[in-house]
Parts: structure tokens; sequence; C-alpha cells
């Protein structure tokens, strides 16, 4: 009977083991679940602001005019005529809104990260020029607009200053949840006063490709449109503002795109809208919401990697002649090349892979 008690007493302790690592495995997968869901929406929420939001308040707002709580309505306009010049003056960030843990999980979906090469001095201001463009300038974003990837602990005394179009200023309540990333216009009088009137250690992040860009970018494409974009350089030279090269490997990955060819209607109208509206209408698609293998608008994910270059230095020139803005655009080309090919092999390209700069 003794040795039928400690035999029994065994196996119970090993059934019982069976039974927590069961029960382990099974919350490290429900938590895995979990976390792929969160990370999921935390991405969703930010395509359907970028797509939809403000149109979707424009309407909300305009609706509530009609109706009994048109007093709220109201006052949100007033303080919208008040608040017009915010968005000119370095916006109204809010470290809070950029510390959600929301952004973690934007950022562990795909995932993205940020590559620091080189301090940068808080004595200076600094323009970055990001590429390439992508369809929404996921990385651009994630690592910019908020400390998701640590840029605040990365480039300690710096503030990142996202410029986006001047247009997304205008509508009610996305101006407001985009200045609370740090989110500013891509206009000469936003950037004047960043870059004049706010002390130095500001840095502001332009997407140097643009619109144009966007038009081209597709999966295994390593494409800029930088040529011809010298306005960037001219703003560096008046302030005397450092110019950065910023490159995000994978960021053409994440969509898939149908590429008209020029001269095609498809082109000439994507061209149109461009040139009236300030953006080309792109047709993408990424996986579904529930499925990878279906088609949604969920990004894929797939790896974004932004590595900050070496900054240039840059004098400060009131009137710079267009022999100084084509010097320092070339040393900029030269720049963001070396850097692509410096780190292309670490992330995944072919060290055949070749920059093309259109």
């Amino acid at each position: 009977c003794k040795c039928n008690f400690i035999s029994f007493i065994f196996l119970s302790l090993g059934t019982g083991s069976n039974i927590l690592s069961a029960l382990q495995d099974l919350f490290w997968l429900l938590k895995s679940k979990v976390e792929k869901q969160l990370q999921i929406i935390s991405v969703l929420q930010w395509v359907l602001t970028f797509l939809i939001m403000g149109i979707a308040c424009t309407l909300i707002l305009m609706y509530i005019l009609c109706t009994d709580c048109w007093a709220i309505a109201a006052l949100y306009l007033a303080w919208l005529v008040f608040d017009w010049n915010t968005p000119k003056k370095g916006g109204r960030r809010s470290q809070w809104v950029r510390n959600w843990a929301i952004w973690r999980y934007f950022r562990d979906y795909f995932p993205i990260r940020l590559v620091k090469t080189h301090n940068l001095l808080t004595t200076r201001n600094y323009i970055f020029g990001y590429h390439p463009h992508g369809i929404m300038g996921l990385g651009a974003f994630c690592n910019f607009s908020t400390e998701a990837t640590g840029v605040g602990q990365k480039f300690p005394g710096i503030r990142p200053y996202l410029a986006t179009l001047a247009g997304n200023f205008r509508m009610p309540i996305l101006r407001d949840y985009l200045m609370s990333g740090g989110i500013c216009p891509v206009n000469r009088d936003s950037i004047d006063y960043i870059l004049s009137k706010n002390g130095s250690g500001n840095a502001i992040i332009i997407v140097v490709g643009g619109a144009a860009e966007s038009l081209n970018c597709t999966p295994g494409k390593n494409s800029v449109t930088l040529k011809n974009r010298k306005g960037f350089v001219k703003l560096a030279l008046r302030h005397g503002a450092d110019l950065v090269p910023v490159y995000s490997f994978g960021e053409n990955e994440v969509y898939k795109q149908v590429i008209f060819e020029e001269g095609s209607w498809g082109r000439w109208v994507q061209k149109k809208f461009q040139k009236h509206i300030g953006f080309a209408p792109c047709i993408f698609h990424g996986r579904g919401l529930f499925s990878s293998n279906t088609w949604g608008l969920l990004p894929y994910s797939k790896p974004i990697t932004t590595v900050v270059g070496e900054p240039i230095t840059i004098p400060k020139i009131d009137n710079p002649s267009q022999k100084d803005v084509d010097f320092y655009h070339s040393l900029y080309v030269d720049s963001l090349i070396k850097l692509f090919d410096k780190y292309k092999s670490k992330f995944g390209l072919p060290e055949t892979e070749v920059l093309e700069v259109n």
C-alpha cells in the first residue's frame, strides 16, 4: 500500500506539471494572439486616419451644426478661427500622445526600426530628407511623430517635426491630432518659423519626393525623386540648417500598387490631381483585416528600417545663388547614395542593388 501511495504522488505531480506546462503554453499563445490583434488595430486606425479622418470629421461637424447640438460645433469653429495659425508656428505637440502604447503596437506590426549613425548637435537646426515616400510614409510617421522607436533617446535635445501637406491642417479635429504628434505643414511659413524663431535643436523631416515619388513606389524598387527637388536645399542655406539624408529600407514593400506608364490615361489623371490638389491618387492594396492572403487596406507586415545618415554642414546664406543650391544639392545626393550603398546589404538587399535617382 505504501508503494502504491508513493507511486500515486509521483503520478499526480507528473500530471500537475504537464497541466501547468499546458496552461503556460496556452497563456503565451493567447497573449501572442491578443498582441497581434492590438498591432492590427493600431495600424488600421492610422490607415483610416490617413485616408478618411479629415473628410469624416468635416462632415460630422457640418451635421452637428444642423442639429440641436449646433452650439458645440459653433464653439469648435470659433476655436478653429482663433487657433488657425498655430500649425504655422510649430504646432502643439504632446509628449503624452507621442508616448501612447498604441504606437509601440504600431511599431511591432512591421516591425519598424530607427538606426542612428551620427550624433546631432543641439546647437544646430536640421532638415532631414526622408526617402522614399512609399504610399503613406509609415516609417516617417512612426519614427518621427511618435516615441515608439526612441527618437528622443537616440537624439537627445532634438525636436523632430514631420512636415506634411498643408491641406491636412484645414481639416477639423485631424489638424489637432496631427499637431499632437509634432507634425507641421510643409510650407515656407511653417519651416521658416521653426528654423528661425524656435531656437536650436529643431529637425524638420521633409519627404522630398512627395506625391510624385509615391506614384512609382512598388515592392522591390528603390528609386527616389530628387534630381529637380532643390527647394529644401535653398531653405537649408537660408537658415544655415544642416542637411541630413535619411533612407527607409522596406518602405516600398508594405503595399502593392498599380503603376501607370508615362503617357497613359491613368498617369494623366494622377498628375492632374497632384498639380491641383497636392496629392496623387494611387491604386494600391495591402492585406485583408482577417487574412494576409486577401486584399485590403492593411499594409503587409514587412520590416521597415530607417537609417539617419551623417549631417552635411550648411552655411547660412540669406540669398543663395543657383550655383550654391546646385553645389549643396549634389553633395546631398552623393551622401544619400553612399548611405544607401553602405547599409543595403545589412537590410536584405543584394550588393548589386543600385539606388535610382530621378
